[in-house]
């Protein structure tokens, strides 16, 4: 039987190895701390907002492995080894992603402050279904939401990256 006065007050700390855009970062954390925590306080990058934080909104959404989830859910624990992909990390450089460009050519930006979860949402799309339903469009897109109402907006440009991405 463990006593009351042994049990610590806070947490030991855990060493965490993540990939983010291609850099790999070793940290030591709280086991409690998101992976937007770390994004956000402990690597800068900020793209990934925290709204509502309880996975409701998508404005957190970054790529693990390829899939999107919400930053704001997911303990940055259980992400080691795992490839992050946040919307710094889409483009080359200074070249936007090709989806990034549909987006500012279709103006399905507003105020914007879900465009990065909404960006990284549809780029996961297109690299499972290259030439989307709207069925598909949909159901991919569901978990972010834009207050401003540029929903037509933002799926015109997706429409026009998948269009874009066959011509290659």
């Amino acid at each position: 039987m463990v006593s009351a006065s042994r049990i610590p007050d806070q947490p030991v700390a855990l060493p965490v190895s993540l990939t983010v855009n291609g850099e790999r970062h070793h940290l030591v954390l709280d086991p409690r701390t998101t992976l937007l925590d770390v994004l956000r306080e402990h690597l800068s990058l900020t793209g990934a907002k925290r709204a509502c934080d309880r996975g409701e909104c998508g404005a957190c959404t970054v790529l693990m492995n390829g899939r999107p989830v919400y930053a704001c859910l997911a303990l940055a624990c259980m992400c080691a080894g795992s490839r992050v992909t946040t919307i710094e990390g889409v483009s080359r450089g200074r070249r936007l992603h090709p989806m990034q460009r549909a987006f500012v050519e279709a103006d399905a930006v507003q105020c914007g402050f879900c465009t990065p979860g909404q960006v990284l949402s549809a780029v996961a799309l297109l690299e499972h279904h290259p030439r989307p339903t709207q069925a598909q469009i949909a159901e991919a897109m569901s978990g972010n939401l834009c207050r401003c109402g540029t929903y037509p907006k933002i799926v015109r440009a997706i429409r026009m990256a998948a269009k874009r991405r066959q011509r290659r």
